[in-house]
């Protein structure tokens, strides 16, 4: 892997990891803030928000700004608010400073794909693309995890600071090691809307975001259904979480590998086929209940392989369909990514309430099939939307 690449990974770790490492510090930051735990946990949700409203806007005004640039400035900002947030005790400048980080990461997210798209042999996009995606299942894995231990053998402010410096080595990365990356032709706005609108982007966007819907729902709810399916204990869950985490950074860099030997809709069919098997196995599993904690755990790898096995094929796909828009395609990626998973949550919920936890694989494999039939339709035309080649040199 190149240097720049690593870099660029370093920069989507660290904008995930300050996404969900309020999850690990909740108890200390609430009794920072003198608020409860659920209000606290609502940063959350102003964090994964400002990024699903932030970035598409980000990408279409910022389109002719220079990718590299970009990406550092918006790293700097990050980092900035992240050590302002260290220094305060006051609830509502905490969402303020979490609003600042998140816009930070809207407007670097599309550029750091496009970059590494741009820059990668196109045998290796597919590669290439999955090792940024592994920054998502490494932030849950490793980075979310050591923040949380951070936070509580110092306090929650180290954590503030732990993410500050994730974002400054990666800003000074980033500067040292990226290749410059020719900004597109500048576009009219109503041009860019227009391509879009077009059936392959918009329909890979609605299946992207079905698909997500359905794997964050069933993971959201993953302590419910695993109390009830084997009766777990704390530190059980504790290993099903870690090993969904690793799993899905062995499923993305190996869904990334399979793009670019298999082809992009080959891999998609074929992930996520094999994910709707697996939530079908689960919802079979429930009538027997309760299963050994050793039949169950080959399962959860499984799926955690195959929850994030598809992202760097529909990520290849997305840019080839693109063409010079291929920044705002990936901003709205970002932005369903994110509605999916509040949308997934919300749908969870009443799931659970009215059905119970036993509902939820059925449920998620449903979507799956759905999200499978829109990718599908929205890539069937490999001749109509050949393989886009940045145009000129990418380097500049």
């Amino acid at each position: 892997m190149p240097i720049w690449l690593i870099a660029l990974f370093l920069t989507t770790l660290a904008f995930y990891t300050d996404d969900y490492v309020i999850a690990g510090i909740l108890p200390e930051l609430a009794e920072g803030l003198n608020v409860s735990e659920a209000a606290a946990g609502q940063l959350v949700t102003v964090f994964s928000l400002t990024i699903a409203v932030a970035t598409p806007t980000a990408a279409v005004l910022l389109s002719g700004a220079p990718r590299k640039r970009l990406i550092v400035s918006a790293l700097m900002m990050f980092s900035a608010a992240n050590v302002a947030a260290m220094f305060t005790d006051h609830f509502a400048v905490m969402v303020v400073l979490r609003i600042i980080a998140a816009l930070s990461a809207a407007v670097a997210t599309p550029s750091i794909f496009v970059a590494a798209a741009s820059l990668a042999p196109p045998e290796k996009r597919g590669r290439y693309l999955g090792f940024l995606a592994i920054g998502v299942t490494g932030s849950i894995a490793f980075g979310v995890p050591l923040g949380a231990w951070i936070g509580t053998v110092f306090s929650w402010h180290a954590t503030f600071l732990f993410v500050a410096g994730l974002g400054v080595l990666a800003a000074v990365w980033v500067s040292v090691s990226l290749p410059t990356v020719a900004a597109p032709p500048t576009i009219a706005v109503i041009e860019q809307f227009r391509v879009l609108r077009s059936r392959s982007i918009s329909f890979a966007l609605a299946g992207t975001g079905l698909a997500i819907m359905g794997s964050m729902m069933l993971l959201t709810y993953l302590v419910p259904f695993v109390n009830e399916l084997i009766g777990t204990e704390t530190s059980t869950r504790t290993l099903l979480f870690s090993v969904t985490g690793i799993a899905g950074t062995v499923g993305v860099f190996a869904g990334g590998y399979a793009t670019d030997k298999l082809g992009p809709n080959r891999t998609i069919a074929l992930g996520m086929g094999v994910f709707v098997v697996v939530m079908c196995v689960l919802s079979a599993m429930w009538p027997f209940r309760p299963i050994p904690l050793l039949m169950f755990v080959p399962v959860v790898a499984l799926w955690g392989v195959l929850a994030f096995w598809s992202s760097p094929a529909i990520q290849t796909r997305m840019f080839e369909v693109a063409g010079d828009v291929a920044a705002q395609a990936m901003a709205m990626n970002t932005s369903v990514s994110y509605l999916g998973i509040a949308v997934g949550g919300a749908l969870g919920g009443l799931v659970l309430d009215n059905v119970g936890p036993g509902a939820l694989p059925l449920v998620t494999a449903v979507t799956s099939i759905g999200a499978l039939a829109l990718l599908m339709i929205a890539f069937r035309s490999t001749s109509a939307t050949p393989e886009r080649e940045p145009a000129g040199d990418p380097r500049g």
